[in-house]
């Protein structure tokens, strides 16, 4: 089962049971398999392009099947594998409304489904959530994840007037539907009695929000702004495609994007934020350079964090930790039991890297000559990091190779210098989590790869069986991030797998392969199945 982004609420992105996806298979048996039946056009023949990770199901019918949403506002159950229909069949769609055409974006997609749905597997009948932009502004539906039916007293219409009512900090504005951007993965806690939504604005027009949604009244009961905002102005957006994360005590954590400068009373863009269920702010973490980042639009916000698997407290003194990345290539790990910032404000701004309030390295950084955050995609630079010169923005993913360590794996854009939007190698990092017992725990460069360029990454994926095996997955867009997808001479995206130890490449689609499809989705895979989206379902695996 794979009903949330990236397999569970930690975000972690690993498959640890894929015992035929091994590194010799893939590079020598590895192929494309088979197309899904066509999907809708959006009746004015602009064809689908998906943003949102497809999600993988068994046991819950005749056969396993794979839900994509798209551009066009249907949503699809496909049949995963040869049964009773044949693999890539359409079992079910349902059309959730007409879809609406936002000026200026993308070389005028319309702009359906943009994030990931969730589903709850404990509701009676099983159901999905998934969220649109239509005509009558962002709407939240829940599907019975069976037939694909709207569940009565569905769809919930995110309201304008009551989420600003609701806000615990502002006042601010909620944009409506031809502004606000609900590209983040939807989450839904362990009791199925929370589910988050979170937003920034498609023009950077305005303040970025967290929004909690009760299924069972089919009511907004909380929201949070990401500052006290009433301009047409960026303030922390909270866009990356991985949504929030939620931990064990059911406390929610997300990043933000690009605010204005300064330490400013509830500001909190180019931030790390915890809540409480109810969207209390219980924590934050802000990097030390925050100014920098705001100025050149290199924001935290496009990778999400992920909340690492505990460790043994006899290892470490920091066994609860959270990381995520940012437009600049750097990486970040947060201890999660004693964030570093105030409830009130971000930190006055600095330019001294070892004040930083993250899990330094011990050594001198290059980049700083002193103790600072660790920079994995460069080189380093304060002045370039937005659109096409951002090095990195998606999540993380987490990998445990027993005696060998415990790493996470970063996807990226390496640029030729600071000023350049050409991506060179290295592209994929491998970052070990160092521990000793009694000290903090810190991130060091481990490997990485030594021929790979990304243009404009999606969120990686692992698989692995066991400790051993680790495979990277991840397609690159293949163009830059300001491309437009309907452009008929843009390239096709390219699906990578790469072996996680040796960091060469296992598998590289051919040309035209892989069909043009949406940004920073990433790939899904259940017993052997690679899945990806672009126009329609492309399922890749090992041939006999």
């Amino acid at each position: 089962m794979s009903p949330t982004f990236h397999g569970d609420r930690s975000r972690t992105g690993w498959d640890a049971a894929e015992p035929d996806l091994t590194p010799s298979r893939v590079a020598s048996s590895f192929d494309w398999m088979w197309d899904s039946d066509p999907l809708d056009d959006d009746g004015d023949g602009t064809p689908p392009r998906i943003h949102a990770t497809p999600l993988y199901f068994d046991g819950l019918g005749p056969q396993p099947f794979v839900v994509v949403a798209t551009s066009n506002s249907w949503v699809y159950a496909i049949a995963a594998c040869t049964g009773a229909q044949r693999a890539g069949t359409i079992l079910w769609k349902t059309q959730l409304s007409t879809p609406v055409l936002v000026p200026n974006l993308d070389g005028g997609l319309p702009l359906g489904v943009l994030s990931t749905p969730v589903a709850d597997l404990a509701a009676t009948p099983p159901r999905l959530y998934v969220t649109t932009l239509s005509t009558g502004g962002i709407e939240l539906f829940a599907l019975e994840l069976e037939t694909g039916a709207i569940v009565p007293g569905w769809p919930l219409i995110f309201d304008p007037a009551t989420i600003m009512a609701l806000d615990r900090n502002g006042p601010a504005i909620f944009e409506d539907g031809l502004h606000a951007d609900q590209r983040a993965a939807l989450a839904l806690d362990a009791s199925g009695s929370h589910l988050y939504a979170a937003f920034a604005s498609f023009a950077d027009t305005a303040p970025g929000w967290l929004v909690a949604i009760d299924p069972q009244s089919v009511a907004i009961v909380a929201s949070f702004s990401a500052a006290p905002s009433v301009q047409l102005v960026s303030n922390g957006g909270m866009w990356g495609a991985g949504g929030p994360a939620i931990d064990a005590s059911g406390n929610v954590w997300i990043t933000a994007g690009n605010s204005e400068q300064g330490p400013l009373p509830g500001t909190w863009g180019e931030s790390l934020l915890s809540f409480t269920p109810d969207l209390t702010l219980r924590g934050t973490y802000t990097p030390f350079d925050h100014c920098q980042l705001d100025a050149a639009d290199t924001d935290v916000g496009g990778s999400s964090p992920l909340l690492l698997p505990d460790l043994d407290s006899a290892t470490t003194a920091t066994s609860h930790l959270v990381s995520f990345g940012g437009k600049q290539g750097t990486v970040y790990l947060v201890d999660r039991d004693h964030l570093p910032g105030s409830l009130s404000a971000r930190p006055p701004c600095s330019t001294d890297s070892s004040t930083d309030g993250s899990l330094l390295p011990p050594d001198p950084q290059p980049q700083f000559g002193r103790r600072g955050p660790l920079n994995v995609f460069g080189p380093y630079t304060e002045d370039y990091g937005d659109l096409d010169h951002a090095k990195m923005r998606t999540p993380l993913v987490w990998f445990d190779g027993g005696a060998a360590g415990q790493f996470l794996y970063a996807t990226g854009s390496t640029k030729a210098s600071v000023s350049s939007t050409q991506s060179v190698s290295p592209s994929v990092a491998r970052l070990k989590l160092e521990t000793a017992p009694g000290q903090p725990a810190y991130l060091a460069i481990d490997a990485v790869d030594s021929s790979l360029v990304f243009k404009n990454a999606g969120p990686p994926l692992v698989t692995s069986n066991g400790a051993a095996d680790p495979i990277i997955w991840v397609v690159d867009q293949n163009s830059l991030r300001t491309a437009a997808t309907l452009d008929p001479t843009i390239a096709s995206p390219v699906l990578y797998a790469v072996d996680g130890m040796t960091m060469a490449p296992l598998y590289v689609s051919p040309p035209d392969r892989v069909g043009i499809g949406g940004k920073y989705a990433s790939v899904t895979i259940a017993h052997g199945w690679v899945f990806v989206v672009t126009d329609r379902l492309q399922a890749f695996g090992v041939r006999p």
